[in-house]
């Protein structure tokens, strides 16, 4: 495994664990730790984008352009993940499962179609 590589694994692992932990705070009111849910949340996005960067410079490769089509990609992968998550409510927590799973399996299509969209298939 290449350096780069394994610092991105380590790095985005934090990032990601935050993240959820932050998520899991804010969201649960059982565990009465909004604020700090926020500021955990926050804190692992912020991570993550660093990672990012950190990962792109020691494999050499130039920074993101931000363009329309990026936007564009972005934007479709957060609609992806909205509508898997919307169809998990549906299962887990509206006792919703046939509605569920079929929402959530387009935010699964949506979400895979997502390489073959910008990189194309050769």
């Amino acid at each position: 495994m290449k350096k780069s590589s394994f610092v991105a694994l380590v790095l985005g692992t934090v990032s990601g664990v935050l993240f959820a932990l932050g998520m899991c705070m804010a969201l649960l009111p059982e565990w009465n730790a909004f604020t700090e849910g926020i500021v955990f949340g926050a804190v692992g996005i912020v991570l993550g984008i660093v990672t990012l960067c950190i990962w792109r410079k020691m494999e050499n490769k130039a920074p993101i352009k931000l363009n329309g089509k990026n936007v564009l990609f972005a934007l479709f992968a957060v609609v992806g993940a909205l509508i898997l998550g919307l169809g998990m409510c549906f299962v887990m927590v509206w006792d919703k499962i046939v509605a569920g799973t079929l929402i959530g399996l387009v935010g699964l299509v949506m979400l895979i179609s997502l390489i073959p969209i910008s990189k194309g298939i050769k």
